[in-house]
């Protein structure tokens, strides 16, 4: 598990034999799907899947999507991730009200809270200054059904843009780590997904949600900079050392913001 989440994948809670396979995947995160991945009738299995599968790998780290407020397993599903050492943290699905993530966090493990409608957009603010709230992502999906959007569309584009820009920015002011995108439903679509990560990369998104292992490494790839990129970083950072204020790379001005911007560019590929 890394501090820099680039990617977190799902994996059914009712499909074991899938846990180890989706650890093998280079994920930064796995998360085992308590919620909509399983039927009704087979929550508790779900749990008794994990609990064998963390004895049987006393080392493996994943996450899990808890059951929403109000279902009859959520109080279950808690008490189950409070006392598995391997589970990392926790992700509230269809989170609305501080008081819900509050909930979570009471279990003493990060909570990443999943905003899935209008209600919850709305209480991004309240949410995002819990203490024990590690991060924000939202399911567009659910969220456009929600408030009537149509999914798919350039419109629902231009509203998944605004999403994302809202809980930047409260991440931001809150000290919450980075958001994580909505999930890319066409996994086969290996150039859209692209495109869609590049895109998210450019508004300040360092990571996103994944409901297929092949998207794993289509979303690392996509994240990294260009070489072009790299190289003008290399060359900003390197003529920052005269000590100058500003300075001039290029033909263009250099001054703390864009030297920052250079140092962060290579801070995501370690240098």
């Amino acid at each position: 598990m890394t501090a820099i989440v680039r990617s977190a994948l799902f994996v059914p809670g009712s499909r074991p034999e899938r846990f180890a396979k989706a650890l093998a995947t280079g994920a930064d995160a796995v998360i085992v799907d308590f919620e909509d991945a399983v039927e009704d009738h087979l929550k508790e299995q779900a749990r008794q899947n994990l609990s064998d599968f963390l004895q049987q790998q006393p080392d493996a780290k994943v996450w899990v999507r808890i059951n929403g407020a109000g279902h009859p397993e959520q109080a279950a599903d808690l008490a189950f991730c409070a006392a598995q050492a391997g589970i990392a943290g926790v992700l509230l699905p269809k989170a609305e009200t501080a008081e819900q993530v509050q909930t979570a966090t009471a279990i003493g493990k990060p909570v990443w809270a999943l905003i899935e409608n209008a209600k919850g957009l709305l209480a991004v603010p309240a949410m995002a200054a819990c203490p024990g709230l590690q991060r924000l992502s939202f399911g567009g999906l659910d969220l456009g059904l929600d408030i009537g959007m149509a999914n798919g569309t350039p419109t629902a584009a231009m509203v998944y843009d605004q999403i994302r820009l809202t809980l930047l920015l409260h991440s931001r002011v809150n000290g919450l780590q980075p958001p994580l995108d909505t999930v890319y439903p066409a996994f086969d679509d290996a150039e859209g997904f692209t495109a869609n990560v590049r895109h998210c990369r450019d508004m300040g998104l360092v990571g996103g949600l994944c409901i297929h292992p092949k998207q794993v490494a289509v979303m690392h790839e996509a994240l990294k900079p260009a070489e072009s990129e790299l190289d003008w970083a290399r060359r900003v950072v390197e003529a920052s050392k005269s000590g100058a204020a500003a300075y001039q790379v290029d033909g263009q001005m250099v001054d703390a913001p864009v030297l920052g911007r250079a140092r962060r560019i290579l801070a995501m590929v370690g240098e």
